[in-house]
């Protein structure tokens, strides 16, 4: 192997040796895919729907794992681009969230 083969392969492994399972720590796998930091999964913040928006926008973020939140209110326009790390909360004319969705 020359040198270059050589560093890739140790780089690897040195990696590989960083990483920590849910079963490494004495508890059992779950079956989906672990969630990074950041991720928003909206579905985690649907019990916010119906409150005042502006009242638990940040609760419902960090209920969702979300690193920011928007808060979007009837007709107003918004800018088209995805953030896999965003909370969207759609308010209802009453400022009450009627919707949660990440993007």
């Amino acid at each position: 192997m020359d040198r270059r083969s050589s560093a890739v392969v140790l780089s690897a492994a040195l990696l590989a040796g960083c990483t920590a399972t849910v079963a490494d720590r004495g508890q059992a796998v779950p079956e989906a895919q672990p969630i990074s930091p950041g991720d928003c999964i909206a579905s985690r913040a649907e019990a916010f729907i119906g409150k005042p928006g502006g009242s638990v926008a940040e609760d419902a973020r960090t209920a969702a794992g979300a690193r920011t939140v928007r808060l979007i209110s009837p007709g107003q326009a918004v800018t088209m681009d995805y953030r896999a790390d965003r909370l969207n909360l759609e308010l209802d004319p009453s400022g009450a969230v009627a919707r949660v969705r990440c993007g």
